[in-house]
C-alpha cells in the first residue's frame, strides 16, 4: 500500500481519538471555566463510565446495540450522579478553594479506582461494540463503528454548544464564571450551578467512555492517559477556553493517530507533552486563551 493510503488511515484514526479526547477534555474545561477547580479525578469518571458500560450490557440480553445503547443513555447519568454527589459532599464543604479542591480532586481519584478494582476486579474485559459494519474504501477496509463515534460525538459536542450559547442554563452558567458573588446576589442558585457543572463535565467523560470502550476495553486504570491527555489539550487551548479546547483536541488527536502510526504511541506523547511545554513558556495563556493582568 502507498504513503497516501498509510497516510488516511492514520489522520481517520486520529479523527477517532480526537473525537473521543474532545469530549473528555470539554468536560474538563468547563470545569475549570465556570467552577475554577482543576479536577483531577476526571480521568476517574472516564474509567467509571467505561467500567459501568461492560456492567450494563452484561446485564443487558439480546443484541449487543440494545445494552449498548442502554449504557449511552445510563452510564453518563450515573457518574453525574456521583459526581453532583461528590461536589455536594466534598467540594462545596471547601468553599471550591483552589488548593484544597486539588486534594480533594485526588483522593477523590484513589477512592474511584479502589472502588473500581473492588467491584470489577483488575482483568481488563471487553465490550462488544453495537454493529459490526465495515465501510470499503479503495484501498482497505474501515470499521463502520469508528466513523459512528467521530459522528457521535460532533453531534454531541453541537449540543454541548447550544446548550451554552443559546439556552438560559448556558446563560446562568457564564454569568457565575464571570462573577458567583454577584450571581449569587441576582438569585442566582450558584451552589446548584455548580453541582450541575461538575455534573456534566463528568457526564461527557462518561459519554467518551462508553464511545470508546467497545474499540479498547474497560479496566480500573484507565483513566490515567485520558486525564493526561484532557490537561495537555485544556493548557494548550487554553484554559476556560472551548473553542481552544477542540483546536487542540484535533491537533492532538490527529497528530497522535498519525505518529502512532508511523512511528510509535509513545512517541505522539512524548512529542505532545513537549508541544505542552512550549505553549507554557512562549504562550501561557494558551491557543485561544485570554491573557490575565
Amino acid at each position: 500500500m502507498d504513503f497516501g493510503p498509510f497516510l488516511l488511515l492514520a489522520l481517520m484514526e486520529g479523527l477517532v481519538t480526537a473525537a473521543v479526547l474532545a469530549l473528555t477534555a470539554v468536560g474538563l474545561a468547563l470545569v475549570f471555566g465556570v467552577m475554577r477547580v482543576v479536577n483531577v479525578a476526571h480521568g476517574e469518571f472516564f474509567m467509571l463510565g467505561a467500567v459501568a458500560a461492560w456492567f450494563v450490557t452484561t446485564w443487558i440480553p439480546g443484541p449487543p446495540a440494545l445494552g449498548f445503547i442502554a449504557a449511552l443513555v445510563l452510564c453518563p447519568l450515573l457518574v453525574a450522579s456521583v459526581a453532583a454527589l461528590a461536589d455536594t459532599l466534598v467540594l462545596k464543604r471547601l468553599n471550591y478553594d483552589p488548593d484544597a479542591t486539588i486534594v480533594a480532586t485526588i483522593g477523590l481519584l484513589y477512592i474511584l479506582q479502589q472502588a473500581a478494582l473492588s467491584l470489577y476486579g483488575p482483568d481488563a474485559r471487553p465490550v462488544e461494540a453495537p454493529f459490526t459494519l465495515r465501510v470499503q474504501f479503495p484501498w482497505f477496509g474501515y470499521s463502520g463503528y469508528k466513523l459512528a463515534v467521530i459522528a457521535a460525538a460532533a453531534v454531541i459536542l453541537a449540543g454541548v454548544w447550544l446548550l451554552l450559547a443559546r439556552t438560559k442554563i448556558g446563560l446562568v452558567m457564564r454569568a457565575t464564571q464571570i462573577d458567583r458573588e454577584t450571581a449569587r446576589a441576582f438569585g442566582i442558585n450558584v451552589d446548584r450551578v455548580y453541582a450541575g457543572v461538575f455534573a456534566l463535565g463528568a457526564g461527557l467523560a462518561a459519554v467518551a467512555a462508553v464511545l470508546i470502550v467497545p474499540i479498547q476495553q474497560a479496566h480500573y486504570l484507565m483513566g490515567h492517559d485520558p486525564l493526561l491527555l484532557s490537561f495537555i489539550v485544556v493548557i494548550i487551548g487554553g484554559l476556560g477556553s472551548l473553542r481552544g479546547t477542540l483546536v487542540a483536541a484535533l491537533l492532538i488527536g490527529l497528530s497522535d493517530g498519525v505518529i502512532s502510526v508511523f512511528f510509535s504511541p509513545t512517541l505522539a506523547k512524548i512529542l505532545a507533552t513537549l508541544f505542552v511545554a512550549l505553549v507554557l513558556v512562549f504562550r501561557p495563556q494558551g491557543l485561544m486563551g485570554r491573557r490575565t493582568a
